[in-house]
């Protein structure tokens, strides 16, 4: 098992590697709590990781994950625990020009706090501010499941490896 577990590891590893028109993609994130979560959560503050490839002049595909976090509030001497949110996403950038694009993720997010699991539909539009290989952007992040949405106004910076 470890033998099989291995050689996929290296052959994704290749896979990636061949891949050199593909680039990563590195960003950190911070928001506010918007709706219900707001009154329940401080702020919200995340890392993520994607990996890019190029399917035309002007848009990009890729898959992204990361850690976040939804710091909560003391709500009448009630300490509300952290909520993390790890997304497994499909992710499109869409660039108007060098400077400037319209991203979005698609997925599904894992919500775990106090020893306790949930999840819904993952998505995150942003748009983006292009400086050579780095970005700003702003967008809104939201986990839906049964008419409830958590959801974060976003303002995150990436770095991108590659190309």
């Amino acid at each position: 098992m470890k033998k099989l577990f291995l050689a996929s590891a290296f052959a994704l590893f290749g896979a990636v590697n061949a891949q050199s028109a593909g680039n990563f993609k590195l960003g950190a994130h911070i928001g506010l709590p918007t709706g219900d979560a707001n009154t329940i959560f401080n702020f919200y503050a995340g890392a993520d990781l994607a990996y890019m490839f190029p399917v035309s002049a002007n848009v990009n595909l890729g898959i992204t994950s990361g850690y976040s976090a939804f710091f909560g509030k003391n709500i009448g001497g009630i300490n509300i625990p952290t909520l993390s949110l790890i997304p497994l996403a499909g992710t499109v950038e869409y660039k108007f020009s060098p400077q400037f694009s319209l991203d979005a993720d698609l997925g599904y997010g894992f919500l775990f706090a106090s020893g306790t699991s949930d999840g819904g539909f993952y998505y995150q539009p942003k748009a983006a501010y292009h400086f050579g290989p780095s970005e700003i952007n702003l967008g809104y992040l939201g986990v839906t499941k049964s008419g409830s949405t958590l959801g974060a106004v976003t303002l995150g910076y990436a770095y991108s490896f590659g190309k």
